[in-house]
């Protein structure tokens, strides 16, 4: 009985260490595995094109991230990304970058990379940062950010970016643990979701009025 137990503890605990070690985007077994975004079979990521076929030009990607961006928009932000969909040769590396340009007040709303840990640095500017932890706690860990200081947002947490200078724009660099991190914009995926989520539903999880809840999915 004891070593049937013993067993069972011993294929419980290897089970739960081989769930950890992919639990994140899987170690590459070769080189490289440049993706073949045109292939018509679907996989956890990308399938490999043949490894003869690859040239520089699968791991390069000429001025992504050397110009400002348009943030004439809502928000006043402009996330430009590279992940495996703009760089084949990310495939199976785990990693990706990430420009951000803030207009003055600009924000990059509350939002979670479903696949990522992000370490944000800025690079001109000031920057007022945070995120929140799960719950039951909720607490907001927040810092303003001046020009070379670095900050780290969790995988999965809801943060955001906010630029309190009504003058000046600025930028920031943020990479991730992920060839294709994922994002999650909170508000965008509650009011704007396609078909909307009911009335009801959000009425009870806000605690507010149809009016307001109409008012807000306007907006998306």
């Amino acid at each position: 009985m004891a070593s049937s137990f013993s067993f069972l503890l011993v294929a419980a605990l290897l089970g739960l260490a081989s769930w950890k070690a992919i639990a994140s985007d899987p170690s590459p077994l070769q080189d490289f595995c440049v993706a073949d975004l045109n292939s018509p079979v679907r996989v956890n990521g990308f399938v490999c094109k043949n490894p003869m076929n690859a040239s520089a030009n699968d791991f390069f990607k000429a001025a992504m991230l050397d110009k400002p961006r348009d943030t004439n928009n809502r928000v006043g932000s402009n996330v430009t990304l590279v992940s495996v969909l703009q760089l084949p040769g990310l495939n199976t590396l785990g990693i990706s970058i990430a420009r951000i340009d803030y207009a003055p007040l600009g924000l990059n709303p509350p939002h979670t990379h479903p696949r990522a840990t992000e370490i944000f640095t800025v690079l001109e500017g000031t920057l007022y940062v945070g995120f929140v932890t799960s719950n039951p706690d909720n607490r907001l860990l927040s810092k303003v950010l001046n020009k070379g200081d670095v900050y780290l947002f969790p995988e999965g947490l809801i943060h955001f970016q906010f630029n309190p200078n009504p003058h000046k724009p600025a930028v920031a660099i943020a990479a991730l643990s992920s060839q294709n991190p994922g994002v999650i914009t909170i508000a965008n995926a509650v009011f704007g979701s396609n078909p909307p989520i009911s009335d009801d539903i959000l009425m009870k999880a806000f605690q507010v009025d149809k009016k307001i809840i109409d008012l807000l999915q306007a907006q998306f």
